[in-house]
């Protein structure tokens, strides 16, 4: 007996039972290799070598980079960002708590709000961004349709935010969630860049319909 069930027990309290749901996902991470590493090494998630393993073929982060981070809570990404890009400039942006050091500049809203995007073209200060990155993700309701709608939202303002501040030859790296108006999106897109591929890292569980699209060379279109 663990010793909150046993206080609970001595209390006269019967411990709350977990879901089935709650206990698959227990299990998942039990088992989950990424997940064990990032503990092992203090990372803050297993997000970090979803980053690391892009990183490391299509060449993503340089040092003296200027980054925007789009949906940068908790950290996991800004961390693996802030080691790569030395003498750079790191903007990470999300409405949630950001981990992050003291030279990365944090905009605590969502990208999209006026507020939010005022402050990006204050920290840019006409200076045009190297790469966009994006792990932005809705809050799923089970609803797939709905989901997918909401996540392809989150695509566009990402794409969006490529379009204003990225310098040619710029890269774009977006979370996508496999679905209706990703073809689409991929047709667009390759209007705007030299290359777009469709990427799912190792780390990335094999059940989600997580991938990532890697959007390089950005064009300068009239």
């Amino acid at each position: 007996m663990s010793l909150s069930h046993a206080y609970l027990s001595k209390m006269g309290k019967k411990p709350k039972k977990r879901s089935k749901s709650s206990d698959r996902w227990l299990r998942r991470q039990r088992r989950d290799v990424f997940t064990k590493q990032a503990a092992n090494q203090g990372r803050l998630s297993r997000a970090h070598f979803k980053l690391q393993q892009l990183d490391e073929r299509f060449g993503l982060l340089k040092p003296r980079m200027k980054v925007l981070e789009l949906g940068a809570a908790p950290g996991g990404w800004t961390n693996y960002i802030e080691q790569r890009v030395t003498d750079g400039l790191l903007i990470a942006c999300d409405p949630r708590p950001i981990a992050a050091a003291a030279q990365t500049v944090i905009i605590g809203g969502a990208y999209g709000e006026t507020e939010t995007d005022n402050e990006i073209s204050e920290h840019l200060a006409g200076r045009e961004l190297d790469l966009v990155l994006s792990d932005m993700a809705p809050n799923m309701t089970g609803i797939r349709a709905a989901d997918q709608a909401r996540s392809m939202d989150l695509v566009e303002l990402a794409t969006d935010a490529a379009g204003r501040w990225l310098k040619p030859g710029g890269s774009l790296v977006v979370k996508i969630f496999q679905g209706a108006g990703v073809d689409a999106w991929v047709a667009d897109t390759r209007k705007q860049f030299a290359q777009v591929r469709m990427v799912k890292p190792k780390a990335s569980r094999a059940e989600s319909r997580e991938v990532y699209a890697v959007a390089q060379e950005f064009l300068v279109v009239d």
